[in-house]
């Protein structure tokens, strides 16, 4: 167990004072290293070397001072001598060190001085290393970036540098930090060699997320310092042959208390702690390792785990199971600054600005800490828990405030802080689909739970961590839409939902998933987004506690086109309000291989919020505006809840709106310029049924395409095009092939479009979907001999003043607000966007004003 920073900082006063006028090198460096290691409550024989013997890069062999493989490489001179040169010497040796035994610090000193090289902003490898060791591939000026120096005396106040022996490291919980990537890398190889040795499946990811827990406790001071790699190391063959059989022994040992472990345990398991938590209490049969597996082990034991970040760490380590998402490691978390726009307008701006207002007052202090260990935080569609990882996190950070105004108010009363530590993990709930991340977001929560136990520890000076695990918080593996949530938290409990539900459009659902909805929902599945679930069952809980609010990252299609009415319209009605939203934006993430899909936030609950935010963007990725509402409505705009439902016909007497017709040809029907030229020279005839053929790149770009346009050829002219006739075959073979039973059908007319829609006047074309940069959605006159395809909307008898009114700003403002959307694109849909308005009323007034 780490010492409290105080008895640290009153160890090393006493050793800078013991050591203070020490001059011989070779009399007493190995009990003033022994010494420096006890400051910080290491045991210097369980990790650290003296004389380690090396071959230089010179070829020649030499023996290191001190060495913590991995950690820590020191070179210690007598009082006086060069640092610069005992520099060099240090790095002189790493040539002669395995990659995992490379140590990311350096110490030289000369008793009275010691200056630390931190090497992490360097790629540590052996051609790095022999650069600086020869004098090359750095500058004076780098150099001194990458250590601190200073005199003994001042130790006690510089024992904060040496987190990595004391366990309180500083954490900036950034997504940026390539080490939670490489970690998971590294993750991933041991898995992919496990899982080719046959054990796979629910035992792999048992045994992963258990190997995983040892990793972040060696480097966070839930273990003794480095014991998990030192017990690997000492305790298993190199062959790796009993490797499986000794990590089997020390789960249970970790899952036993001390006074139920047998008298007889080996001295080195018996000094590891007793997790509980349930963690390591399912019999796993282990693996069997190899030397392979074993070093691919090391190679993970080497990282520094007290960097890790659980909050995005948890996506990056569930990737690994899944061999498409790892070749884009790292696209497949959501990054903090998303999971943020959710959780700041759903509870932590209002606890904040709360907090400020009882800054002062013992007894609102009192009240406000009791509040926040009271919440209960839901995530129904949990993954790897970031959302509840972030959540505990800002809560954590919260409750240290609190705690430091109180010490303020009551500093007379000599308070027992850790007694006050309220928050726990038991506050949190999730469900997951999939078993595996189910695992994981329980193990990121007690992870992050341990580095706020950190926080806590270095704030107020005294050490403090939950060991065993008492609690844990509930992590159920279940679907989400055929569970009753109440198996996993009463509703009279809970204080908040919140979460990022399967991204899973109405048009691309998985019939599993169509048929999720078809439980929770009677009618209109067809035309709900997957995450519409999610909303309904959200309100049930609601009905039972209207004081819980809700806030689901969305596809912005539940907002757009055809969706607004069919799931809102009904949840309003049940007196559901939109209280917060974010409009659409990029849900992106910032690491490699980004994946970005177009969402909204919709910020819900029974009771009305008095103050309403819409936080708009200019562009998907663009910054959030926030702006004030008074109402929220369907389409996330400031406005009354009025929803549009799909129409059949206009709602005035207005031209008609149709698709251009399908070819449904497996594109036989159709010719490039290029193809169209050779057709017409083989077979001249075949001009006489060649037209020019439209769809939005035509339409918009000017590019050129044609169609064999056969509704009114004879058979016999068929017979005279044998080329033609080919095409024709290959469209009936490509029909009859379909699993459609009206694609079949279409096999017995092959020359045809499979849909006509070609009209016998001129036409007005509006494409159906375009950029959403566009101010104005292009249009056009076309001549009925002119074949419009499905990738448009026609308007026939479209007079001036149609064409004027569609295209016009007004029209655009209406379609803006109303359409559906592919990411942020126009979708121009006739059922919403032109049936819903009163074209012929507008064409009359318009035609009264002209007069």
């Amino acid at each position: 167990m780490p010492l409290s920073l105080n008895e640290i900082r009153a160890r090393a006063f006493a050793f800078a004072k013991e050591w203070a006028d020490e001059a011989s090198e070779d009399a007493e460096a190995k009990s003033f290293w022994d010494g420096f290691f006890t400051v910080f409550g290491v045991h210097r024989r369980r990790v650290a070397t003296f004389e380690e013997p090396v071959k230089k890069a010179s070829g020649n062999g030499g023996y290191i001072d001190l060495l913590w493989r991995g950690v820590l490489l020191v070179e210690h001179k007598s009082l006086g001598k060069d640092l610069d040169r005992a520099r060099g010497q240090a790095f002189d040796y790493f040539s002669g060190l395995k990659d995992r035994d490379l140590p990311r610090y350096v110490i030289v000193s000369d008793f009275a001085r010691i200056r630390l090289y931190d090497l992490e902003p360097d790629t540590v490898t052996h051609a790095r290393l022999l650069l600086l060791a020869q004098g090359r591939g750095s500058d004076p000026e780098a150099d001194s970036k990458r250590f601190i120096e200073f005199p003994l005396s001042e130790l006690p106040q510089r024992i904060g540098v040496f987190g990595f022996m004391s366990g309180y490291e500083p954490q900036s919980f950034g997504n940026e930090d390539p080490v939670n990537v490489t970690a998971a890398e590294k993750l991933g190889a041991l898995h992919d060699l496990l899982n080719a040795s046959g054990y796979s499946g629910h035992e792999l990811e048992v045994f992963l997320v258990r190997v995983l827990f040892c990793l972040f406790a060696d480097d966070t001071g839930i273990f003794e310092r480095g014991a998990f790699r030192q017990f690997v190391e000492q305790r298993t063959a190199e062959d790796g042959s009993d490797l499986g059989l000794w990590l089997a022994k020390l789960f249970d040992v970790l899952n036993r208390p001390k006074e139920r472990r047998a008298k007889a345990l080996d001295e080195q398991l018996a000094a590891f702690p007793h997790v509980n938590g349930k963690l390591f209490a399912e019999p796993v049969a282990p693996p069997d390792f190899d030397s392979k597996m074993r070093d691919t082990l090391f190679t993970c034991l080497v990282l520094d785990w007290s960097r890790i970040n659980p909050s995005i760490f948890g996506g990056m380590f569930q990737s690994i199971m899944d061999a498409k998402k790892r070749r884009n490691l790292g696209a497949h978390y959501t990054t903090e600054t998303n999971i943020m726009k959710a959780l700041r307008p759903l509870f932590l701006d209002a606890l904040r600005a709360e907090f400020e207002q009882v800054r002062g007052s013992t007894r609102r202090l009192n009240e406000f800490h009791a509040r926040l260990a009271a919440m209960r935080i839901m995530d129904p569609a949990c993954g790897c828990g970031n959302f509840l990882v972030i959540a505990y996190r800002e809560l954590r950070l919260l409750e240290i405030e609190v705690l430091r105004e109180l010490l303020k108010t009551e500093r007379n009363l000599n308070l027992d802080v850790l007694a006050l530590i309220h928050l726990d993990v038991d506050q949190f709930y999730g469900i997951e689909l999939e078993e595996w991340p189910a695992q994981i977001a329980q193990v990121a929560l007690w992870l992050m739970d341990h580095l706020m136990n950190l926080a806590v520890s270095t704030e107020f000076g005294h050490y403090f961590a939950r060991l065993p695990l008492r609690k844990a918080p509930t992590i159920i593996h279940g679907n989400a839409l055929r569970m009753d949530w109440r198996d996993v938290v009463a509703p009279q409990v809970l204080t908040y939902i919140v979460g990022n539900p399967p991204f899973s459009g109405a048009r691309v659902m998985s019939s599993a998933q169509k048929a999720d909805l078809a439980v929770v929902f009677q009618a209109g599945v067809a035309l709900l987004d997957y995450v519409s679930g999610w909303y309904w069952k959200s309100l049930d809980f609601m009905k039972e506690n209207p004081r819980i609010e809700a806030a689901l990252v969305s596809t912005n299609s539940i907002t757009q086109g055809e969706q607004p009415d069919v799931l809102w319209a009904p949840l309003l009605a049940k007196g559901l309000r939109i209280n917060f939203a974010h409009r659409t934006f990029e849900w992106e993430s910032e690491a490699r291989g980004k994946a970005a899909v177009h969402c909204v936030i919709a910020g819900f609950a029974l009771a009305d919020r008095p103050t309403k935010v819409i936080f708009d963007y200019e562009r998907p990725r663009s910054p959030a505006q926030a702006v004030g509402a008074k109402n929220i409505n369907p389409y996330l705009v400031d406005g009354p809840d009025v929803t549009l439902p799909k129409r059949t016909r206009p709602i005035s007497d207005a031209p008609a709106m149709t698709f251009g017709s399908m070819a449904n040809d497996d594109g036989h029907l159709l010719l490039t310029d290029h193809e169209k030229k050779e057709l017409l020279a083989a077979e001249p005839a075949a001009q006489t049924y060649s037209r020019r053929f439209i769809q939005v790149d035509e339409l918009l770009y000017g590019a050129n395409r044609w169609c064999l346009w056969l509704a009114d050829a004879p058979p016999g002219a068929l017979r005279n095009m044998p080329l033609v006739l080919a095409r024709v075959r290959r469209v009936a073979a490509y029909r009859k092939a379909s699993r459609r039973e009206a694609t079949k059908r279409l096999a017995d007319t092959p020359a045809l479009f499979g849909e006509i829609r070609q009209p016998a006047s001129p036409y007005l074309v509006i494409p159906r979907h375009t950029g959403e940069s566009r101010r104005y959605i292009p249009m056009a006159y076309e001549d009925p001999k002119v074949v419009c395809g499905d990738a448009n909307l026609m308007l026939t008898n479209a007079t001036p003043y149609v064409f004027g009114i569609l295209t016009s700003i007004m029209h655009m403002a209406w379609m803006r607000a109303v359409c559906g959307r592919i990411k942020s694109d126009y979708r121009y849909s006739a059922k919403i966007v032109l049936q819903q308005l009163s074209l012929a009323g507008i064409v009359a007034k318009t035609k009264r004003d002209h007069r």
